[in-house]
């Protein structure tokens, strides 16, 4: 698109003007990008001196006078230079921004070589119809603004809002969930430099549990939470796996203390101060004011410097993911100097979240902006997402042809036509501030000359420029009224047991004794006692052990807990024979009791038996006994199949999982029944074709000899007739009895073919009967089960210490008693379940 004078129009980017290839010449028509074209993402490639620069501030400015506001990560502090505008356009404004030893190079003084900047630039904006009015409306339009993540040098951002829970729609979507968890770990361990690959870290398994539970359960997580739960997880597996054996307290108590020592360390503190990590933000300003939010990230170290960009990519991952969708440009991220964070082979943290808002953000109206001068070492089948590629003059061969490949695969992606050698051609004569734009949406590839940028071009601003800068809104955000914040340093002390109750023991009933040593716990109530009913509490014991299942031939080898729950009884009877089981998992643990009993209860008296010290190891050994009578699983075996279930697999799924397999396997003798027939009846079908041409052949003969016969007694007949010389009749008479030979040979031919289409349908009759035969064995083979008994191994059997429970009762007054608490799952005796 061109336009032919200069006046701004909504929607398009002056970036500048077209270029002839042939001759190399600027015509007058300027280039017009369309901005939502920049929803399908663009990249930015060239070398040191290409104008790479120039061309991506000029770009931010565009997007800044439509209002559209953008994030921009800045590794190196080239893109700060957007502050650096100045309307007037005086040698004043410029003179404190100079490099002073660029002026002493040139043979000048500071204020002759601001003379010449500010010179410079009036001419260079008068050259491309831009003035200090443009450079105004750019101010007035967007709010500038520097963040120095780590460093009180611009404006401070905290990220310990970095662990909150992200949205909804990120949660809901299980990849982007799992990328989201991931990579943010990742993060934070190579910011501690701790192994951070997921399938081999046990401190990535660790983290990401905590994480995921934590962001499922909608929990924010600040530092110190988190130091808190790496400690104490509120989870005692990790997969099927106890937490200690995954990684112990000590190794979590490690993990913690590097996270502490992180977050104590002066040069991490000023990631605690700060505005918080905010999208909307960073976007616009409270009163709705589109903002240009650079976050200079120079003054980092390589890990910190991924740890903030991950956390950043992921924050902008959920922002995207809660807007509604959009096909205008409602915002952009941009990233200069892109190396090390989107590479074409390795994994960093950063990359999985860089990806999703290659392939989704467009759908959300937000375009992504990549540049780098080392084209070799990107991501490109990744980049192959992007609509725009602005391409500048390129180092090396080699990189070239990377670019032809990225291009390629973006121009495949869209549906659109590549001239490779023609876009080779264009890019190998490529000067300063010549760039070469394919755009998926254009019908080609388009040749132009960059614009002269507003902002003063000065090279890399030092942490001095960035204050001198960011003075005015520091002191402006001092003077506000804050709250403080609460994301403090904790320092990391052992995990403490848990503290004993607080209550009163004036407003519990009294409780009877127990034997020594023994923990009791009370059974929460569902319902009250009615009106005239007691609320009376009965003993019971809970037992707990883990069991061993084994059977080589069925390759069974689990480990199962299970949970018994008994009422104290006779001593005689035995307490566990009418135990019942209660449900095991990490939801179903001793802490569903209660710690307390219910006001105005009264208690049932234990049995002096049961408060005898030893009663509690007496419990132990039978349980273990009662274990291993009554617990014993099926699994059940197909002989003919070779197949065992699984533990704990009733026969009915049993039965219905052999079906599936014995229908494949009847399937596969199927399909071998098939081809063998298959074969037979080509051969025989080869038969019948030949004895039909057979019989055809036979008919064709017996209609000549019926003929010849025909015609050879009319000519006997004739030659008497008319006194000729009489014809002899043997010959006409040996013709015909010919005629009847083939026609006896008509009627054998025939004969032939029946007999051959008998045998082909008792082939078919054969097959059908085979392949019914071999359906009827296999469903026959599934249903041929035996059950064996598998029991607990008695060495192995691990039973925990006994828990006395209080059972609750409603006792009316002519003693009848009805529980007051949810009925138990499982059943009692024998029938209890594994």
């Amino acid at each position: 698109m061109t336009e032919s004078a200069l006046e701004e129009k909504q929607g398009s980017f002056y970036l500048g003007k077209h270029l002839d290839p042939a001759s190399g010449e600027m015509n007058p028509d300027r280039l017009l990008y369309d901005a939502k074209d920049l929803t399908t993402h663009a990249v930015c490639v060239g070398m040191t001196g290409s104008g790479k620069t120039g061309l991506c501030v000029s770009l931010l400015e565009e997007a800044a006078l439509d209002g559209i506001p953008a994030i921009v990560i800045d590794p190196k502090g080239d893109i700060g230079n957007m502050l650096l505008t100045f309307p007037e356009l005086r040698t004043e404004d410029f003179r404190p921004w100079i490099d002073e030893q660029a002026a002493a190079r040139k043979g000048k003084t500071p204020d002759e070589f601001a003379a010449d900047r500010a010179s410079l630039w009036r001419n260079g904006l008068a050259d491309w119809d831009q003035s200090g009015d443009r450079i105004a409306t750019l101010r007035e339009t967007v709010d500038l603004s520097i963040y120095t993540p780590g460093s009180s040098s611009g404006l401070p951002l905290r990220v310990l809002r970095s662990f909150a829970a992200p949205a909804q729609a990120v949660i809901d979507d299980a990849d982007t969930m799992r990328e989201r968890v991931s990579s943010t770990v990742s993060g934070l361990l190579g910011l501690l430099g701790i192994d951070d690959d997921p399938l081999t870290s046990r401190e990535h398994m660790l983290l990401s549990v905590i994480l995921d539970r934590a962001w499922r359960e909608g929990r924010d997580l600040d530092f110190a939470a988190l130091i808190a739960e790496i400690q104490t997880p509120p989870f005692d597996k990790v997969g099927v796996l106890d937490l200690e054996s995954v990684i112990p307290s000590k190794d979590r108590f490690k993990l913690a203390m590097a996270v502490n020592t992180l977050l104590a360390s002066p040069t991490f503190s000023a990631w605690t101060h700060g505005e918080p990590l905010d999208i909307d933000a960073l976007l616009r300003t409270p009163d709705g004011k589109p903002r240009v939010s650079i976050l200079s990230i120079a003054h980092l170290s390589e890990s910190e410097r991924m740890f903030f960009v991950t956390v950043l990519l992921n924050e902008v991952v959920s922002w995207v993911r809660s807007q509604s969708g959009t096909t205008s440009l409602r915002g952009l991220l941009f990233m200069d100097e892109v190396f090390g964070f989107f590479p074409p082979v390795a994994e960093p943290p950063s990359k999985k979240p860089m990806l999703t808002l290659l392939k989704q953000a467009r759908a959300y109206g937000f375009g992504v902006v990549l540049a780098t001068q080392n084209p070799v070492d990107l991501d490109y089948k990744g980049l192959s997402n992007a609509g725009t590629w602005f391409l500048g003059r390129l180092q090396t061969e080699r990189d070239l042809r990377r670019v032809l490949d990225g291009l390629e695969g973006a121009s495949s992606a869209a549906g659109s036509t590549f001239d490779r050698a023609n876009v080779e051609r264009l890019l190998a004569g490529l000067k300063s501030r010549v760039f070469l734009m394919n755009n998926v949406h254009d019908d080609g590839p388009t040749l132009f000359h960059t614009r002269w940028a507003m902002s003063y071009l000065r090279g890399p601003l030092t942490r001095d420029h960035i204050r001198t800068l960011m003075a005015p809104k520091k002191a402006r955000a001092a003077e506000a009224p804050t709250e403080p914040a609460t994301d403090t340093a904790p320092s990391v002390e052992p995990a403490a047991a848990p503290p004993s109750p607080t209550a009163s023991t004036a407003s519990r009933p009294p409780v009877p004794p127990v034997p020594p040593g023994m923990a009791q716990g009370f059974m929460p109530m569902i319902e009250s006692p009615a009106e005239g009913e007691m609320l009376e509490y009965r003993a019971a014991v809970l037992g707990e052990a883990s069991l061993h299942y084994v059977r080589v031939a069925a390759k069974i080898d689990e480990w199962r807990d299970v949970r018994v729950l008994a009422p104290i009884g006779q001593r005689e009877h035995g307490t566990w024979s009418a135990a019942q089981s209660l449900a095991t998992g990490p939801d179903h643990d001793v802490h569903e009791f209660e710690d307390d009993a219910e006001p105005g209860a009264t208690f049932a008296a234990l049995p002096a038996w049961a408060l005898d010290a030893k009663q509690e190891a007496a419990w132990q050994r039978e349980l273990k006994g009662a274990l291993y009578r009554q617990h014993a699983a099926s699994v059940w075996q197909s002989k003919p199949l070779k197949i065992y279930s699984s533990l704990g697999e009733s026969r009915e799924v049993f039965t219905a999982r052999l079906q599936e397999i014995a229908a494949e396997h009847a399937e596969a003798d199927v399909e071998k029944l098939e081809a063998r027939y298959d074969k037979k009846l080509a051969t025989l079908d080869e038969r019948i074709r030949k004895a039909e041409q057979r019989v055809d052949v036979e008919k064709a003969q017996y209609s000549r000899a019926k003929r010849d016969g025909a015609l050879s007694l009319a000519g006997s007949l004739l030659s008497g007739l008319f006194g000729g010389r009489k014809k002899s009749t043997t010959a006409a008479a040996r013709k015909a009895n010919s005629a009847l030979q083939q026609r006896g040979d008509i009627g054998r031919a025939k004969d032939n073919v029946a007999a051959l289409n008998s045998q082909r349908q008792s082939l078919i009759t054969e097959r059908d009967d085979a392949i019914a035969k071999a359906r009827a064995g296999a469903m026959a083979e599934a249903q041929d089960t035996h059950e064996i008994v598998v029991r607990p191994r008695k060495g192995d059997l691990s039973v925990k210490p006994i828990t006395l429970i209080w059972l609750p009762f409603a006792v009316a007054e002519n003693a009848a008693a009805r529980p007051l608490y949810e009925p138990l799952p499982g059943s009692s005796g024998g029938d209890a379940d594994v």
